[in-house]
This record gives structure tokens, C-alpha cells and sequence, in this order.
């Protein structure tokens, strides 16, 4: 995943992101601020699909700040960038065209087959999936507006969405974690006004 993501989509876009880090990237990058929580697992059902989850293996979120993890290459889990970088990423579903790749509108219409819809076996959740991403529904993020938007966030409130018909991407990344398992207030509050925005510009 390492090579495919630093091959096909960050080079090609001169985006500065990066599944697990380069050792000459150390220094660029901040500790995870991780307040005072973590998943406990022994509150979970032994036979359910979310204990299975956190105890294989069990982890912590201060995990982020070791060497091993930085390194590691964990496509679901482990890219380093700044929001700049990941909305660069997420570009290809939204141009069409340009500079870097891009992929056929037939293939973008996938990613909205709707694969489920309902509560989350791990994360506890409401859920709308497409393929590879989460779709709108007000019960998961009431603050997303309607339309062909794919979306996904990470533990402690980032946020990155691909908004297929206002042909934008938006990205909230940050170091200070909250509590949040998708979203927070802070990512809420940026988008919310970046579509205050882009509504009052038409």
C-alpha cells in the first residue's frame, strides 16, 4: 500500500502524504495529543464483532507516537500528511481531468452502490457504506448537506470528504485528540462553513 499510494496518487499530484513514515519525514511530524481515554475492550461482548476488533491486537491511541507505529505500513490506519495533502489525495474522485490521475465518472459512480445501512458492528454507529466510503445520512453527520458526497473520518475528530457534485474536497486533520469516533464539533464546524461558503458564492 506503502508504494501504491506514494506511485499512483502522491507523486503524480505532489501531494506531501505518506502511508507509514519515512524516517527523513521525523522531524516533520507532531506527537498525537491523546486526552484521557481509550477503548476498553473488557466492557465489550467477548463474541462480538467490535471485541474482536480492539483485542486483535488491543491498542492504544498514543500508539501513533512510537517510532514502530510511524513506521509501519497500515493503509487503513496509517497515513501522514496535513489536510492540504489528504484533500490533494481525495482530488482524483472530484477534477475528472487535469493534472495527476483521475478516474472515468462510470468508476466514481461506484464508490455510491450502497453496500449497507444501518448501525456499525464495530463502531456502534449509523452507517451508510458505499464502496470504500461512507455516505450522507443525517442520522451518522447531520452537519453534511445531501448529495454525492464520500466521506470518512478518523478516531480523535479528522474528516475527509469528496463532494462528487459541488467538485470540491474538504479535509480537517489535527493532532489534539477528542473523544469522537467519526467527526467532532471542530470538524463540524469547518465544514459547515466551508458550505456556508460555497452556498452564499451562488
Amino acid at each position: 500500500m506503502r508504494d501504491l499510494v506514494r506511485d499512483r496518487l502522491a507523486t503524480p499530484l505532489g501531494a506531501d502524504f505518506q502511508i507509514g513514515l519515512s524516517t527523513k519525514d521525523l522531524h516533520r511530524v507532531s506527537d498525537v495529543i491523546v486526552p484521557v481515554f481509550d477503548v476498553d475492550p473488557s466492557v465489550l461482548d467477548r463474541g462480538s464483532a467490535a471485541y474482536r476488533t480492539f483485542t486483535g491486537p488491543a491498542f492504544s491511541a498514543g500508539a501513533a507516537n512510537t517510532a514502530d507505529w510511524r513506521a509501519a505500513d497500515l493503509g487503513a490506519a496509517n497515513g501522514h500528511g496535513n489536510a492540504a495533502s489528504v484533500a490533494d489525495v481525495l482530488s482524483p474522485l472530484v477534477t475528472g481531468s487535469g493534472a495527476g490521475p483521475s478516474l472515468r465518472p462510470d468508476t466514481v459512480d461506484l464508490i455510491f452502490r450502497e453496500q449497507s445501512n444501518g448501525v456499525d458492528l464495530v463502531n456502534g454507529l449509523h452507517v451508510r457504506w458505499g464502496i470504500g466510503f461512507a455516505l450522507p445520512d443525517r442520522r451518522t453527520l447531520p452537519w453534511l448537506p445531501g448529495g454525492r458526497i464520500a466521506f470518512w473520518g478518523g478516531w480523535g475528530g479528522s474528516m475527509a470528504i469528496a463532494d462528487i457534485d459541488r467538485r470540491m474536497t474538504i479535509s480537517y486533520v489535527m493532532n489534539r485528540m477528542d473523544a469522537d469516533l467519526l467527526g467532532s464539533s471542530r470538524a463540524a464546524a469547518y465544514v459547515g462553513a466551508v458550505y456556508d461558503v460555497v452556498r452564499g458564492s451562488r
